[in-house]
């Protein structure tokens, strides 16, 4: 035994009720879990050769830490099974899982890794007793090896026992556990994995096994970024039912800490919360969120009101459950679609960090398993399939960031519209039937299938470049809000947006300095701050507070719409259903009375964009201030889309086509009715200009006609319907 671990209960008593009174007070008041959390550099600050010796010997240091703070609640009155934690490990400690070796076993380390697969909860012998059976005497065993249970040879005579064992020929006796009076604790198995920016060219991700034990379980997810503050141990491999000269190495988890926490895990402390509240009640607010969502990006022309809905989108409006089990979305869906170069991918990555549970995910390298669920073979358990959630579940309360979103196949993209919609993921496979919760909103980004969109006329709707890239008609009307980024010349725009860019390139800092501790990292400066500066010297929140304040909102604030509110969006929504109704009987068949301008779905979106805005503002009740921004958010986007008729959205056929192929195709019958089953085209012509039907539209109809086996063409010009 080292000299620090001799003496480290009387300094770990010193520490405690010095440095750590008050986290002491209140776990004898059961108002908070049972772990004192002891960051490392406090204990350095306190004694930076004790603080040491914890790295190298954690074992014996921090077991006998936990015994001492045990010991000083029991003194004051309260029996608590409390543990020491001790977390944030110096920079020196950080090790990457592949480096890990003989060095670094039974030391504490730290590693960045990603949570893959957690076991289930299974009680652990932590102190077995075992009774004699010759004499009844109890004997305890401390069980140190998760993979091993010892049991006594002998009973102790020291110890009021009969020195039997099991072996004995003059005093034989067996052991038996006694279950009732054993102390167990709760154990789980976690998997993580490096990160795939720290996996070397060529190489495979390495994964780990570590044991979670007592308060930590159930505490990690799959999918969550950690440092896990962990003591690597070995275990000798076993071939045939015999050790090997091989080991295993496993780890222990002493603490961890999430890099991407859901919004109930964020900390807000009461000077925080009254920043929040102070900021929600400026009347530029919507001006501010819209500066925050990545300040880098310079906003010209769309873009300004493609952040402002993004910002909206991170509030999100209210989910709620109906009498009859049925559920009301609250999140909202967007998609923007860009000619390449327009920021898109910045905008996601950058939306993907700032959700506490945001995802990021390319359409060309992920599946519909990566999306929704793969069945694979459990490593924990007895080799059954387990689930292994994708990127929709994982993002879970959160955000789902997609890119490249035409480059996900067919079949693949099958699986997002029950996601969207019900927020539900159903799965049927290797003997699992299941049912994930996916309520997440989505952002995802599409690009031509032609490299870039052509050029929308006039008349021509979104719908029109929505068909460029190829995506399922259906899908459209899953999104709330659909936006097109165009990369168009304007020379003033032009020379702004190049020094904006050349401004950002110089005030980054070298990454390769970052990294080797040469410079300091320029995310870590704003890290207490509220309100950043860009480089064009426009204020705008800080990510870590814009995180908080979105964390506080979601979490306190449902806003229910109020009269006025509701008023304003009926309005709309009957005027916009009553616009297109007969006004005189002059109007051909077919014409624009077919047209449906709005449907219930969009008057959804429109109710969860009032309910952003009202949240945004801390405000419990929607107003019709709310609906109208909401109003002027959905408005925007129609305008600047084109669509007259909802149902473009969900059949990608416009009114204009549709009409005309009814038009064209009774035409096309009367002649044929009148002409002896043949019609000729010059007939159609004429009688097609007469309603306004240009020649171009005929020829068009004819032809999908004539594919389809509707019509057949006996002599040039002539037409007759198939029989």
């Amino acid at each position: 035994m080292t000299m620090a671990e001799h003496d480290s209960p009387s300094r770990w008593r010193t520490f405690l009720t010095e440095a750590k009174e008050d986290d002491i007070v209140m776990l004898l008041s059961k108002q908070s879990p049972p772990y004192v959390e002891v960051p490392f550099h406090e204990l350095q600050g306190w004694d930076p050769k004790f603080a040491e010796d914890v790295l190298e010997h954690p074992r014996q240091i921090l077991d006998r830490g936990t015994q001492t703070l045990i010991e000083i609640c029991r003194e004051r009155g309260e029996q608590i099974d409390a543990v020491l934690r001790v977390g944030e490990l110096p920079r020196d400690s950080r090790r990457s899982l592949r480096d890990i070796g003989t060095a670094d076993i039974e030391r504490l380390r730290s590693v960045e890794a990603i949570i893959t697969k957690i076991s289930d909860l299974k009680p652990r012998l932590h102190m077995a007793v075992f009774s004699c059976e010759a004499c009844g005497n109890t004997i305890e065993m401390n069980q140190k090896n998760e993979r091993e249970l010892v049991e006594p040879l002998r009973c102790p005579p020291e110890h009021s026992g009969c020195g039997g064992s099991r072996n004995s020929k003059e005093n034989p006796t067996r052991f038996n556990l006694v279950v009732n009076i054993s102390r167990m604790v709760n154990n789980q198995w976690i998997e993580i994995q490096e990160l795939p920016e720290n996996v070397p060219s060529g190489a495979q991700p390495t994964r780990g096994s570590v044991l979670v034990e007592g308060d930590q379980v159930n505490r990690h997810l799959p999918g969550e970024r950690i440092v896990a503050n962990l003591m690597p141990v070995v275990r000798s491999e076993v071939r045939s039912r015999k050790k090997t000269p091989m080991f295993d190495i496993i780890y222990h988890l002493i603490s961890s800490e999430h890099e991407n926490t859901p919004f109930n895990e964020i900390k807000i402390t009461e000077e925080e919360r009254d920043e929040i509240i102070e900021i929600s009640q400026r009347e530029d607010l919507m001006r501010l969120m819209q500066q925050s969502i990545a300040p880098s990006i310079f906003a010209t022309g769309v873009m300004h009101y493609v952040k402002r809905s993004l910002a909206l989108q991170l509030f999100g409006g209210v989910r709620r459950v109906n009498p009859d089990r049925t559920r009301l979305r609250g999140d909202i869906h967007i998609l923007l679609m860009g000619d390449p170069g327009v920021a898109k991918s910045q905008l996601l990555d950058y939306m993907s960090k700032l959700s506490p549970r945001g995802k990021l995910a390319s359409g060309g390298g992920v599946s519909g398993a990566g999306l929704t669920a793969a069945a694979v073979r459990d490593a924990f358990g007895d080799g059954r399939f387990a689930l292994e959630a994708g990127i929709l579940p994982l993002s879970d309360r959160g955000l789902a960031a997609i890119d490249e979103f035409d480059k996900i196949s067919d079949d693949d993209r099958r699986t997002m519209h029950p996601a969207m919609e019900q927020q539900q993921i159903h799965v049927a496979k290797g003997g699992i039937t299941a049912t994930l919760p996916a309520r997440c909103a989505i952002l995802a980004a599409a690009n031509p299938k032609d490299g870039r969109f052509s050029k929308r006329g006039p008349n021509q709707s979104v719908m029109r470049s929505y068909n460029e890239t190829g995506l399922p008609p259906p899908l459209a009307s899953r999104f709330d809000i659909i936006w097109m980024i165009r990369d168009e010349i304007r020379v003033e725009d032009d020379e702004r947006i190049a020094r904006h860019m050349l401004k950002t390139r110089t005030k980054g800092v070298s990454e390769s300095k970052v990294e080797e501790s040469l410079e300091l990292n320029p995310t870590e400066g704003q890290k207490d701050q509220i309100f950043a500066t860009g480089v064009d010297d426009i204020e705008h929140l800080t990510l870590e507070f814009l995180r908080k304040f979105i964390a506080y909102a979601k979490r306190n604030i449902h806003p229910d719409l109020n009269k006025d509110a509701t008023a304003t969006l009926l309005g709309y929504y009957t005027d916009e259903r009553q616009k297109f109704a007969h006004e005189d009987s002059g109007r051909q068949p077919g014409d624009e009375a077919e047209v449906i301008p709005i449907t219930p779905r969009a008057l959804e979106a429109l109710i969860r964009l009032t309910e952003a805005h009202a949240r945004m503002h801390l405000r419990e009740v929607a107003t019709a201030d709310d609906a109208e921004v909401a109003l002027a958010v959905f408005r925007h986007w129609r305008e600047e889309s084109g669509i007259e008729d909802e149902s473009e959205l969900y059949s990608g056929v416009s009114t204009r086509v549709r009409n005309a192929n009814a038009v064209v195709r009774q035409l096309v019958r009367d002649i044929c009715v009148e002409r002896d089953g043949k019609a000729h085209l010059d007939e159609i012509y004429s009688r097609a200009t007469s309603t306004n039907i240009p020649e171009t539209t005929v020829d068009e109809v004819l032809s999908r006609m004539r594919m389809s086996g509707e019509l057949f063409s006996p002599t040039n010009d002539v037409y007759s319907f198939a029989r």
